[in-house]
């Protein structure tokens, strides 16, 4: 089980990608996945979400405030057995004891921002064979984080997603899964996880999706 997932978006300078994500993949990640109760640990570039998300992407408010990261480029996840896992003890003052290299390579960072979620729905898309139930998130993924405007847009949002959107991912070619999340803390209160098996079925079949959204 996965239901707490805690998100990370940053960006890096070029001149330090190759050094961090050497680090990131080969230190970091294996060691938050020896923290107790946590099932997996990702890490995503992050592509953009195409032409067509925009006429979504302006109806919602999404982190710019003053203070707030908001890193563009990369994205790194993991998965627990509660959101509770990432609260006691708090994975971010962990994060910020730790030695050499972790705390250089961490401060290579900008616009960093986190967010800890708990899955308020989950569908399984036709693709769902793929992954095997514990492991990572598919190998591309797409994944918002947001506020609605007003209490009213919550309401809509909800109906939006229980009525339209999940049962139409569920039977989306390439579709490995979809979760809806809630915010346990961070700026955002929602976000989506999409889950596909490759940036092209994503392309081909979700974008045209999007469009009627």
């Amino acid at each position: 089980m996965d239901n707490g997932i805690w998100a990370t978006w940053y960006d890096l300078a070029d001149d330090d990608r190759d050094d961090y994500i050497d680090w990131l993949h080969g230190e970091h990640l294996p060691e938050i996945m020896r923290r107790p109760g946590i099932a997996w640990a990702a890490h995503y570039k992050i592509t953009g979400g195409g032409p067509k998300m925009q006429t979504i992407h302006d109806r919602l408010v999404h982190a710019d405030d003053d203070g707030l990261g908001t890193g563009t480029q990369f994205l790194m996840l993991a998965g627990a057995t509660s959101p509770h896992v990432f609260a006691d003890p708090r994975i971010d003052a962990w994060e910020n004891t730790l030695g050499e290299p972790a705390k250089g390579m961490l401060a290579r960072r900008t616009g960093t921002r986190s967010n800890i979620f708990t899955q308020e729905e989950f569908v399984t898309g036709p693709e769902y064979g793929a992954r095997p139930a514990g492991t990572t998130p598919g190998p591309a993924i797409q994944m918002g984080s947001f506020r609605t405007q007003t209490v009213e847009d919550e309401f809509d949002l909800a109906a939006w997603y229980a009525q339209y959107r999940l049962p139409h991912m569920s039977r989306m070619p390439g579709c490995i899964a979809t979760r809806k999340l809630v915010s346990v803390a961070g700026w955002a209160k929602h976000s989506v996880m999409y889950e596909f098996t490759s940036l092209d079925a994503r392309l081909q079949h979700f974008q045209s999706h999007e469009s009627l959204a």
